[in-house]
């Protein structure tokens, strides 16, 4: 084990604290240097420009490390080009001969969680420039820090293909669902239409005077609420389940294969297909028994796509959180396309989703390779001289 010299990040590096222009030199049209105000600005590692600001205040020079230092705290970012960062943010530069810039975003990117429970504030959360001249980092020599700097850029590199990979997939089925039936709300195909009414009921989930705090319980039987459905699949909150006496005291919300359950609240057009399991559809959501001549996973695909969330936003109600009733989704026009083209469909993304689950594995493999990986790296448990 390589045995480095422990310094402060104060010590490699020097600090520049951002500070908000004037929001009159904000502008959209490319006017001045591009401006980040804060980790809604980041991507996986270089900032996306949304802004730019004429009368900078604070900026960053190229391959600064750009971190988050108030809510949240302890994110990073490197800067692709002279930049304006705002108060949210502070740039790190280093000091040439001594520390590598993609080392220094490895190491703290590395640390972030540890960064950011160093936030204090009871408003927000908000680190320093103190705060961060005292992080202790392991100093190898220059070339050690560049190969440790390669080593995790292919890395890096590897995930990022991965996911694209993924994306890719989805993008494909999407393109797969439109070249079989169409826009679902134009119905560019003339299909038949009907109202869900006409071959599903539709029930909304049970009030919330129904559950109390003493009915939850972890590892028991999983409340889906809109937080629960995510890109088409239910992921259970363990630690928000219900008894199995609170369950059976409810088993009207009980839901069955094959029924859609789908958010009224909030974000419009979250929904999935219900496997085989034991589920209670939450407050904040309903569910469809399709009765007949409907495939499950067609409904879903239509209620989920683009065209038919916006028809949905414009039909639901509420200021400040949108919400649809159980008539909304009922009286919702749907496409009828033949059951022998949508089983056709069903069998695409069968297919497709098992080749998602192989490319998510590997995914997931990679980014526990990932996190050993810099583990390693950083307490110098691998051999980085060749």
């Amino acid at each position: 084990m390589a045995k480095w010299e422990m310094v402060r990040l104060g010590d490699v590096s020097s600090f520049n604290m951002g500070q908000s222009p004037s929001s009159k030199s904000y502008n959209s049209i490319g006017e001045g240097l591009p401006f980040f105000q804060g980790k809604t600005d980041f991507g996986s590692m270089y900032p996306i420009v949304r802004m730019y600001c004429k009368e900078p205040k604070k900026t960053a020079d190229k391959h600064d490390i750009l971190i988050s230092v108030r809510a949240p705290v302890g994110t990073v970012n490197i800067a692709s080009e002279i930049c304006c960062i705002g108060r949210g943010l502070a740039s790190i530069s280093q000091k040439e001969h001594i520390s590598n810039f993609k080392y220094l975003f490895y190491f703290l990117k590395y640390k972030e969680n540890d960064i950011a429970r160093m936030g204090v504030g009871s408003t927000f959360k908000a680190i320093s420039k103190k705060d961060l001249n005292a992080i202790e980092l392991p100093l190898p020599p220059l070339p050690i820090q560049q190969n440790i700097a390669n080593i995790l850029d292919c890395a890096t590199t590897l995930i990022k293909k991965r996911k694209t990979q993924i994306k890719n997939l989805d993008l494909l089925v999407k393109s797969r669902f439109v070249e079989m039936f169409g826009d679902p709300v134009t119905n560019d195909k003339d299909w038949p239409t009907a109202p869900i009414k006409d071959f599903a009921t539709v029930k909304i989930g049970p009030f919330g005077s129904l559950l109390h705090t003493e009915d939850y319980v972890e590892n028991g039987i999983p409340l889906v609420n809109p937080s629960h459905i995510s890109q088409g699949q239910i992921v259970i909150d363990p630690k928000l389940t219900l008894t199995q006496k609170k369950y059976e005291s409810l088993s009207a919300y009980a839901m069955k294969a094959g029924d859609v359950v789908l958010g009224r609240r909030g974000e419009m057009g979250r929904c999935a297909v219900v496997d085989n399991g034991e589920y209670l559809c939450g407050t904040g959501s309903m569910y469809i028994r399709i009765e007949r001549d409907y495939l499950p996973i067609m409904l879903q695909r239509i209620i989920s796509s683009d065209v038919v969330r916006m028809v949905l936003e414009d039909k639901a109600v509420g200021v400040t959180m949108k919400n649809l009733n159980a008539g909304v989704i009922a009286n919702l026009e749907t496409i009828m396309p033949p059951l022998d083209l949508q089983n056709r469909f069903s069998d695409f993304i069968r297919a497709a989703d098992k080749l998602k689950f192989v490319l998510q594995q590997a995914l997931d493999k990679q980014q526990l390779l990932y996190k050993s990986l810099m583990q390693k790296c950083f307490n110098g448990d691998i051999d980085l001289t060749g």
